[in-house]
């Protein structure tokens, strides 16, 4: 996918502080890009991000299981408080990453956002192994720790942005977001697989059941996912380089200035702030309406919204972003409309788990595609360093979705949230048409 590098040998610079900068570099100028440098950065930014919503998510697929596999005494209100904990932190840490790429450069946040992430996974591996349940207090502590891996998005992704030219950019941060947000699916995997089964001869604990005793490893999902988070620390050492793209803080404020700002922000809110807090909350829904053997189902709505977002890059550079967006807001719409339907489906007061699995894929499916629109559009709407800025904010608000919608369920009924979805995915979807994909839009993106 790569090409070979251009002709015009970039000059390189390193710091007495380890840094390495990138000078005379303009993506939009053949002979002053290199597409080595901006793939390499790419790849070893995407395998962090991975590990980033790996451990995002990595409370969310551990708490649904800790009262059926460890007796655990958390109520199903307990259970929501720490699924938006995460969300709440990540959001928060988004506002500080976004301004990071222009002030420190990638490579100095990427190994420091790595390291950090450390933290959590060591945090939750230890915890699942204590004897007794630990204090409510700790388990909200580390569920605020794992929003450090939804925080460094916002710093990860606009960093990207300054190595590609607008051309390559639908392409290169689809397939960015689409591989990163496999990280969700591939938690929610290995979490229920992986605590079956006991690594280098270290105790589980013991699950009981009215009907049997198993013993289960809790902690083998961080033991897993640690290696290549120290991996990811010294790729990002290693290979990775910066370029100046300088502003400092008061310098990125210019972006709220622009009302396509918070138009994009209202768009990638429906996108992705839907994507993350459905995701977040997918297993406490099935697990609450169907049972506990449902969860082995749960990495089923990531994975999609996950696979269409990283395919669908090209799509979008060839027929602008805008139209996407539009189609993404309908379709989810729509979608939402399926669920509600999938309460009253099987005519016994119960809700169908095919329709309710139906709605819920197909939610994901169009969340992805607007997922990959929006990045698309952001680069086209702003310059090089805005755009970078207005990815990361709007990224900064959309990851409070899992505590929005861990809120939501917890205080309003699943009619309610879902009816909801429905009437903010066409107010987005009539925006989208209005100001970037109808024939004579304001900006054709």
């Amino acid at each position: 996918m790569a090409a070979s590098t251009n002709a015009a040998p970039l000059e390189l610079t390193i710091s007495n502080d380890a840094r390495r900068d990138i000078h005379g570099w303009n993506p939009n100028q053949p002979e002053t890009w290199s597409s080595r440098v901006a793939w390499t950065t790419l790849w070893v930014t995407t395998f962090n991000l991975v590990l980033a919503f790996v451990i995002w998510y990595l409370p969310g697929a551990l708490i649904p299981t800790l009262g059926t596999l460890t007796g655990w005494n958390l109520t199903e209100s307990q259970s929501y408080w720490l699924l938006a904990m995460p969300g709440l932190t990540g959001g928060a840490l988004r506002l500080v990453w976004m301004m990071l790429p222009p002030m420190i450069g990638t490579r100095k946040m990427l190994v420091l956002s790595s390291a950090l992430m450390l933290i959590p996974f060591i945090g939750w591996t230890w915890v699942v192994t204590l004897p007794t349940q630990p204090s409510y207090g700790l388990l909200v502590a580390l569920a605020l720790a794992a929003g450090l891996g939804g925080g460094v998005f916002s710093g990860y992704m606009p960093s990207t942005s300054f190595f590609f030219p607008k051309s390559k950019q639908g392409t290169a941060l689809g397939l960015q977001a689409g591989i990163g947000n496999f990280g969700v699916s591939v938690v929610q995997f290995i979490v229920p697989w992986a605590i079956g089964f006991g690594m280098f001869g270290l105790a589980g604990q013991v699950s009981k059941t009215e009907t049997e005793t198993t013993q289960v490893w809790l902690q083998n999902p961080g033991l897993i996912f640690i290696p290549f988070a120290v991996i990811g620390v010294v790729l990002a050492w290693s290979m990775l380089k910066s370029v100046p793209m300088k502003a400092n803080l008061r310098q990125q404020f210019d972006i709220f200035n622009n009302k396509h700002t918070w138009l994009m922000t209202m768009q990638y809110m429906l996108t992705f702030g839907i994507f993350s807090g459905l995701a977040g909350t997918f297993g406490m829904l099935l697990k609450s309406q169907f049972g506990p053997g449902y969860l082995k189902w749960v990495f089923l709505g990531a994975l999609v919204g996950s696979l269409v977002r990283m395919s669908w890059g090209p799509l979008c550079d060839k027929f602008g972003g805008g139209i996407w967006t539009f189609v993404s807001g309908v379709g989810m719409a729509i979608s939402a409309g399926v669920v509600l339907a999938g309460q009253l489906a099987a005519g016994d007061g119960q809700p169908s788990f095919a329709v309710f699995m139906t709605g819920m894929l197909m939610i994901f499916f169009f969340a992805g595609i607007g997922n990959a629109s929006t990045f698309k559009q952001m680069p086209m709407i702003f310059n090089a360093r805005q755009a970078g800025g207005v990815i990361g904010w709007t990224a900064a608000i959309a990851a409070f979705g899992p505590f929005i919608f861990s809120m939501a369920f917890n205080f309003l009924t699943r009619t309610q949230v879902f009816s909801i979805i429905i009437v903010y995915a066409l107010a987005c979807a009539a925006v989208a048409w209005h100001y970037y994909a109808r024939p004579n839009a304001e900006v054709k993106s």
